[in-house]
């Protein structure tokens, strides 16, 4: 807040103080009168005592009414002043005059122009002082006053956001690459005007959640030393309609003063979703604020210096209109980091947590495949969080293992208590799929196996992936298929029964199998036609009308067939596997039982000869 502002809320507080003190001293007199106000039966036992030592009738000037002050005055005390209130003057005069009191009686006072105009008045002026004062205080922080429902919710960058630069983005590479072209513009603008090269306006980051879309944002701002205007898709979007098309005006005209500048549109897909889909009309909130947003990004304003920036997890569902050249010219795909991009990003939030010298940062980067920036952050931190309970102030190797089970899978419940049969089905189900991962030689190998229950299972075996890849092949989606259906199996030829717990196995074995057909054309009886109808979702690009599947019954019991023939294919093959190591299913089921818990070289250990199977 200015100091000129600061100095007018200081004035009007005064002022208001002022006021309300000689309101308080009029309220107080008026107050202290009726406080020494007497009957007509004590004003009669007074003159009786005789003890009245002056009495004055002051009159009313509209009405004829009257007030007796009567000075009281006693032996051996103070003199004391009462009031007596009556309502007719000729009355209390025949009484005094009966009694045979003297009584003065002065000219009929004119009310007071102060108590009776400006009293009112200044009272009023100060309450709403006071109001608007309080509306202002209480509303200057969040946005939020009754008249500022059209000011943009977007906050300008600070100090020490702009000290984010790309050194302290690690794992994005090529993406760092790419967004240099915007810092170099916002930097040195004129080396691009003199050949008539014209700057992307917008830029879209698109990516899984958690592949630090948002922290690039913040570090070509940082880079280029720009104001950097942030706010989130959602904050336009309010229920009275007109508000968001404001707020995106409003912010336009905040960026065009401070102008080369970024603006920075977190999960831009709540605002600029598909028009005219789901139940709602072509006027609703939304739509408007989207338009306005089309408008200002490319319109007839210009808008020079001003670069859009948005982060999205959704480009599926965005309005055409939006992605075309001339609003969001390029967009820039935050993928998943590589191994050496892991291996950077530890180092980077490694730093300030004390590691012991047997924590390798790149044997942890290779066994977390597919983990995102904020899921090697969340890990490290969950491994501290281990280490300061343990009473340590460093990281220990068994801390980062017991973290990487905890984010994957879910935290051990080693306090519940399971009877022996299931404690027995859960070890040969996991030994089902401990084998088929360390036997198919596109899975495994194994990283660890337990019958500890972990969030709503009975026990898990956690794959090590040696390498990341881009691509899954037909082989591979097979063999992940036969890994799944490997607990049931080994229930069913130990136990010549089956239990529920294999029911998040076959969903996934299903939906896998599914793509293949659908999705992916890799059955031979479908063909290579995409039939899966995920996209025809309502109110995420769609009308309602279109919700349907896009194929017939035939097609859809070639597909269904397609399926089934493929998890029973797995699943005799996952079953010729395990019959075949029959008696390491039984060597493994025990070891768990004996151990609850067991590591890769416990497993391997176990097999003797050659265990590829092809």
């Amino acid at each position: 807040m200015n100091t000129k502002k600061m100095r007018g809320l200081n004035s009007a507080a005064l002022l208001i103080f002022v006021v309300f003190l000689f309101a308080a001293l009029w309220f107080t007199n008026q107050f202290d009168q009726r406080e020494k106000e007497i009957s007509w039966k004590e004003f009669e036992k007074i003159i009786q005592e005789d003890n009245i030592a002056a009495v004055t009738v002051n009159q009313n000037k509209n009405v004829p009414t009257g007030r007796v002050d009567i000075e009281i005055k006693t032996t051996g005390e103070e003199e004391q002043i009462k009031y007596l209130y009556v309502s007719d003057v000729n009355e209390i005069q025949d009484y005094l005059k009966e009694k045979q009191i003297d009584y003065s009686m002065p000219d009929v006072p004119q009310d007071s122009w102060f108590a009776t105009t400006m009293m009112p008045m200044l009272l009023i002026l100060g309450g709403m002082l006071l109001i608007f004062a309080m509306m202002n205080r209480q509303g200057g922080g969040a946005n939020a006053k009754a008249m500022n429902f059209g000011k943009s919710r977007a906050r300008l960058s600070t100090d020490q956001d702009k000290k984010v630069t790309f050194a302290q983005v690690a794992g994005l590479q090529e993406e760092k690459e790419e967004l240099e072209e915007i810092v170099d513009f916002l930097k040195i603008p004129k080396k691009y005007i003199q050949v008539g090269a014209r700057i992307p306006k917008g830029v879209l980051l698109v990516g899984p959640p958690g592949t630090g879309k948002t922290l690039l944002a913040k570090a070509v701002a940082g880079e280029a030393g720009v104001p950097f205007f942030t706010i989130s898709g959602s904050d336009f979007v309010e229920m009275f309609v007109g508000v968001g098309a404001s707020r995106v005006r409003d912010l336009f005209e905040e960026a065009k003063k401070n102008a080369p500048c970024i603006i920075f549109i977190d999960e831009i897909d709540a605002v600029a979703r598909r028009r005219g889909t789901g139940m709602g009309g072509g006027h609703d909130e939304r739509e408007q604020t989207l338009n306005q947003l089309l408008v200002e990004m490319d319109g007839f304003g210009v808008n020079e210096g001003i670069i859009v920036m948005a982060a999205t997890n959704r480009v599926d569902i965005l309005d055409p209109a939006i992605l075309r050249p001339g609003r969001f010219d390029r967009k820039v795909m935050v993928g998943r980091p590589d191994v050496q991009g892991r291996e950077e990003i530890l180092k980077v939030h490694a730093k300030g947590k004390p590691l012991s010298e047997e924590i390798d940062l790149k044997q942890i980067a290779q066994t977390t495949a597919g983990f995102t920036g904020a899921d090697l952050e969340n890990l490290l931190n969950e491994a501290a969080i281990l280490a300061a309970k343990d009473n340590r102030v460093f990281l220990k190797q068994e801390d980062v293992k017991k973290a990487f089970v905890k984010v994957g899978i879910g935290a051990e419940k080693k306090s519940r208590i399971i009877s022996e049969k299931e404690k027995r089905i859960t070890a040969f189900h996991e030994a089902g799929h401990a084998i088929l991962f360390h036997v198919l030689p596109d899975v495994g190998p194994v990283y660890s196996v337990s019958i500890i229950p972990t969030g709503g299972a009975g026990g898990y075996t956690m794959p090590l992936p040696e390498k990341d890849e881009m691509f899954n092949t037909k082989g591979k989606m097979l063999q992940d298929i036969t890994v799944a259906l490997g607990g049931r199996v080994a229930e069913e030829a130990v136990f010549d029964d089956i239990t529920t717990g294999a029911s998040q196995d076959i969903k996934q074995a299903t939906s896998l199998a599914k793509s293949m057909v659908t999705k992916f054309g890799m059955s031979e009886a479908v063909g290579l036609i995409n039939y899966d109808d995920d996209n025809n979702e309502v109110f995420i690009g769609r009308d309602l009308a279109h919700a349907g599947r896009g194929y017939g019954e035939g097609v859809a019991t070639v597909i269904d067939q397609e399926v089934k023939r493929i998890i029973d294919e797995c699943y005799d093959r996952a079953r010729h596997i395990i019959q075949k190591y029959d008696d390491v299913l039984h060597s493994c089921a025990e070891l768990l039982l004996e151990k609850e818990k067991i590591s890769r070289d416990e497993f391997e250990a176990l097999f003797t000869g050659e265990v590829s199977e092809a």
